[in-house]
């Protein structure tokens, strides 16, 4: 047994698989210098992993018809977002009521792929009475939240797709002479549940010298009546003067005043994306004639920030005020003598704080109803206990 043991070792040794050779160059061999740890490359994997996930991104479009909205979009991400789509008339506009248009496309660009949603609300301001025209989309972004919420308390959270709405594009009409009323009561209803940038949309109509007479009305109006739009951040102090001045330069641009536009138009000899006049071309992507550039530019710089301010401010806002309902719901519940599941279901209604004030204002005027009952009840009893022991006293005086 020794012998043949002895003869195995051999053979293996004289086959070369395990020869010194062979060894030294199966080695692990530490590919950084002396002395360096490694941990330097950790924003590579995140970009890598990022970049194999891919991005999600949803963009809502508010506005009046007419203003552009389409062809913004379009010419922003150089796609066609509606290729079916059909314009109604204006008989069918007479009673038309807002919808909820929603369009996701898939967009590639360099290996890196962004799922793109965007949320279309025709027949936003069209009507006589546009009263209560932007409930539809008050309705519609609370639904979001509220998935968002159902998925993430939910048991299968690795696969959660945010439909959540990051940035509202508000368009303001280049006619009037700042904000209608109808601008400041969305923009009040709104802005504590999604990131509001203000756009002037058809701002070849203007003048520059109107532009920014139109800009300084519209900013101090969203002043007066306390709204809050989109805050671009801060630079750090270690950024390069290039990008601080890109900062300053977009912060300056608020609101943006945009022209759209998907054709190709020849300019001396150069095709560019304009619109073409009797006296002149507009260049879309011409900083010196819209703040196009400007616009498209804070959106992909700051798309991050955009779904940063939506999960740390705006859901969290939504999500503590869910759970602060849900948290009274069940005391409610359990005050009114309900436990177990009945508790438990009472705690997973919550459909609005308007809901919940008119329920508990119910069950408190039953609670209530209930406790004069049993009083009623009482009441009757000693009547009554009463009444015999007074008929046994007539009966025992006779006697």
């Amino acid at each position: 047994m020794a012998d043949h043991r002895q003869s195995a070792r051999e053979a293996i040794r004289t086959s070369g698989f395990f020869s010194d050779d062979r060894i030294a160059s199966s080695k692990f061999v530490n590919p950084e210098q002396p002395g360096y740890v490694g941990f330097a490359n950790l924003p590579n994997q995140v970009h890598r992993k990022s970049v194999k996930k891919g991005f999600e991104f949803t963009l809502m479009v508010v506005g009046e018809s007419g203003l552009g909205k389409s062809t913004l979009i379009n010419s922003l991400f150089l796609t066609d977002l509606y290729p079916e789509r059909e314009i109604p008339g204006a008989a069918e506009k007479i009673e038309q009521t807002v919808k909820i248009d929603a369009s996701t496309v898939e967009i590639e660009e360099r290996g890196v792929k962004l799922r793109l949603t965007v949320v279309d609300t025709p027949g936003y301001g069209d009507a006589i009475n546009s009263k209560d025209c932007f409930k539809p989309i008050l309705s519609y972004i609370d639904d979001q939240f509220e998935r968002y919420f159902h998925d993430e308390s939910g048991l299968n959270r690795r696969n959660i797709v945010d439909n959540r709405v990051h940035c509202c594009f508000y368009f303001i009409s280049p006619y009037g002479h700042g904000l209608k009323p109808l601008d400041v009561e969305f923009m009040k209803a709104l802005h504590h549940k999604v990131n509001i940038v203000p756009v002037i949309a058809k701002a070849d109509t203007l003048t520059p010298k109107e532009v920014r007479a139109l800009k300084a009305r519209i900013l101090e109006e969203i002043a007066q009546h306390g709204i809050k739009i989109y805050q671009m951040p801060d630079c750090d102090s270690d950024e390069d003067e290039d990008f601080k001045e890109q900062c300053r330069l977009l912060k300056a641009a608020v609101p943006f005043a945009v022209v759209g536009s998907n054709q190709m138009i020849e300019v001396k000899g150069k095709k560019v994306r304009g619109r073409l006049y009797p006296w002149g071309v507009v260049e879309v992507e011409n900083p010196e004639h819209c703040d196009f550039i400007k616009l498209r530019t804070m959106l992909i710089t700051h798309m991050q920030d955009l779904q940063e301010v939506t999960q740390d401010v705006h859901y969290e806002n939504y999500r503590s005020e869910k759970l602060a309902i849900n948290k009274r719901r069940a005391g409610a519940a359990v005050a009114l003598g309900h436990s177990g599941p009945a508790a438990v279901s009472a705690a997973k209604e919550g459909q609005g704080e308007e809901k919940d004030k008119i329920l508990l204002e119910k069950e408190q005027e039953l609670q209530r109803m209930q406790e004069m009952l049993a009083r009623l009840q009482q009441q009757m009893q000693q009547q009554q206990t009463t009444q015999v022991a007074g008929a046994n006293n007539v009966q025992s005086h006779h006697v």
